[in-house]
C-alpha cells in the first residue's frame, strides 16, 4: 500500500508539474530548432526502422541526457562494442543538441531515440517496444516511472559516471521516501570518487554494487575527430593574423560575455594582437551576445556567417561568437587562454578535462560545484587558476597573456593530470559486464591492457 500510495502521489504531481511546465519546454525546444523530428518519441512512440533493427536482438538501453553526458557516452558505446560485441546499443538523449551530437558522432548502426517523458504510459510504451535486456544512465539522471517500470520488468538498471552535486545530493535526501528504493535497486554503479560512493550509498544504493572507477571525462577528452573544422583557415577568413593571441571562453552564460568583452577592451591596450572567441553553452543565446557586444564597441562576427560571406580584411572584427554547435574543442586547440564558462555569474561551472587534455592555460571562476573533484585535481597539480571574481579574472588574464613560460606550465601540468586519471571507461564497462556475463549472451574477454583501477 505504502509502495502504491508513493507512485500514485508521484504521478499526481508529476502531472500538474508537466503541464504547468510544458509550454516553458516546448518554447524552449522551438528556439533551438528542428523539435519537430522525433518529437513522438517523447511519448513513447518509436518509429518502425527501429522496431526493425532490434528485432530478435538482445539490446542494450543507454542515456544520456544532453551534450555533455554524450561526450562520455559515445567514448562508453565504444569500448563496450568491443566487449559486447552481439549486443544492440540503443541510446537516448533528452535535448535536441544532444541528438544532434549523437547522430554526428555514432555510427547508423548504433539507434539514437528521444528518451520518454516520465509519465507511465509512455514509459510503458517506451521499454514494450525497446526491450532491453539492460539500461546504463550516463550520470544521475533518476526519473521515478522509467525506473519503477524497468524493475517491475526485471531489467538491471546501471548509473556511470555518477556524482552528485550537493544540491542534488540534498534534493535526493529530502525525497527519501522516493528515492531510496529506486537507487537500493540499481544493479551496479560507477562513482566517481570515495565522496561520491559515500552519498550513493547514504541514498540507499547497497554498498556491493558501488564502485569508485574515477571520472570518465578524462578518458572522454581524448578525441580523434578535432580536425573536423580547420579553425586557422576560418579565423585567417576573419581577419585574424597568424600567431595572435586567443582567448577563448568556453560553456559561458549570460552576464559573463559582457564581463570579457570589457575586459578584451582593456587588456587589447597592452596586447595589441588579442582577439576573442565567445562561445555561449546555448547557442540560441547568440543574438542575446551579439547585443551585449554591441552596446560595448566590440565589432564581432557569427561563426555561420563566416563562410557566406567575404573574407575580412584585419582589425575589421575584434571578436568571433561561435553560434553552431559540436565546435568548441576545435576553438580550444588553437586558444592562448581558455575561460571555462558557467563559473563567474552562473553556479556550477563546466567541463575542464578537455581544455586540459589540450594542454591549454585555463582559467575559470569560483562556481564550479559540478566539478569539485575535477577542480581539486586540477588545482592541487597547478594545471589550472581559479579566481574570486572578475578584478581578479581581468589580472590574470593580463599576467598570462605576457608570461609564455606560466601558461606553458600550466599545459604540461594539467595534461599530466588528465593522463593520471585515464582508465575510467575500462572499469565502467567492467562493471556492466561482470553483471551480464551470464546465459548465452557472448562476452569478450577483458583487454589485457585494460589499466588497473587506482588506489
Amino acid at each position: 500500500m505504502v509502495k502504491s500510495g508513493v507512485r500514485t502521489l508521484y504521478n499526481i504531481l508529476f502531472t500538474i508539474g508537466f503541464v504547468l511546465s510544458s509550454p516553458y519546454y516546448f518554447a524552449r525546444m522551438r528556439r533551438r530548432g528542428n523539435w519537430q523530428r522525433g518529437f513522438a518519441e517523447r511519448f513513447g512512440k518509436y518509429d518502425t526502422k527501429l522496431k526493425q533493427a532490434i528485432t530478435n536482438r538482445d539490446t542494450l538501453w543507454m542515456h544520456a541526457v544532453s551534450v555533455g553526458e554524450v561526450n562520455v557516452c559515445t567514448h562508453l558505446i565504444r569500448a563496450l562494442q568491443l566487449r559486447l560485441p552481439n549486443l544492440k546499443i540503443v541510446v537516448s538523449t533528452t535535448t535536441t543538441t544532444g541528438m544532434g551530437e549523437l547522430r554526428r558522432k555514432l555510427p547508423t548502426h548504433v539507434s539514437k531515440i528521444y528518451y520518454p517523458i516520465d509519465r507511465w504510459h509512455y514509459v510503458t510504451r517506451a521499454l514494450n517496444t525497446v526491450r532491453p535486456i539492460a539500461i546504463v544512465l550516463v550520470e544521475a539522471e533518476i526519473w521515478p516511472n522509467f525506473l519503477w517500470r524497468a524493475r517491475d520488468q526485471g531489467i538491471p538498471v546501471f548509473l556511470v559516471n555518477a556524482r552528485l552535486s550537493d544540491r542534488s545530493y540534498r534534493g535526493y535526501k529530502r525525497f527519501g521516501f522516493l528515492f531510496r528504493r529506486l537507487f537500493r535497486g540499481l544493479a551496479g554503479v560507477g562513482a566517481q570518487d570515495e565522496a561520491d560512493a559515500a552519498k550513493l550509498r547514504k541514498l540507499g544504493c547497497r554498498p556491493e554494487a558501488v564502485r569508485i572507477v574515477g571520472s570518465m571525462k578524462y578518458d572522454a577528452a581524448r578525441l580523434a575527430e578535432r580536425r573536423l573544422l580547420d579553425v586557422p583557415e576560418l579565423l585567417r577568413r576573419a581577419g585574424v593574423k597568424l600567431g595572435a593571441r586567443l582567448i577563448v571562453g568556453g560553456s559561458t552564460h549570460a552576464g559573463e560575455e559582457a564581463i570579457l568583452a570589457e575586459q578584451f577592451l582593456r587588456l587589447r591596450a597592452r596586447f595589441p594582437d588579442l582577439f576573442l572567441v565567445l562561445v555561449p553553452r546555448h547557442f540560441e543565446r547568440s543574438r542575446e551576445v551579439g547585443r551585449d557586444l554591441q552596446a560595448r564597441g566590440v565589432k564581432f562576427a557569427y561563426r555561420s556567417d563566416l563562410l557566406s560571406r567575404e573574407e575580412l580584411a584585419p582589425g575589421e572584427i575584434d571578436c568571433l561568437v561561435v553560434n553552431t554547435t559540436g565546435e568548441l574543442p576545435y576553438f580550444y586547440e588553437h586558444a592562448t587562454i581558455i575561460f571555462v564558462g558557467k563559473s563567474l555569474t552562473a553556479e556550477g561551472g563546466q567541463n575542464l578535462i578537455e581544455p586540459g587534455e589540450l594542454g591549454k592555460a585555463m582559467v575559470f571562476g569560483p562556481n564550479m560545484q559540478n566539478f569539485a573533484n575535477v577542480v581539486r585535481d586540477f588545482l592541487e597539480q597547478n594545471g589550472a587558476v581559479q579566481v574570486r571574481d572578475a578584478a581578479e579574472l581581468e589580472k590574470v588574464l593580463g599576467d598570462l597573456l605576457a608570461d609564455d613560460v606560466r601558461r606553458e606550465q600550466l599545459g604540461r601540468n594539467a595534461v599530466k593530470v588528465v593522463q593520471k586519471n585515464l582508465g575510467a571507461i575500462d572499469r565502467t564497462v567492467d562493471i556492466i559486464v561482470d553483471r551480464l556475463a551470464t546465459g548465452d549472451l557472448y562476452v569478450a574477454p577483458k583487454r589485457p591492457d585494460a589499466p588497473a583501477p587506482r588506489g
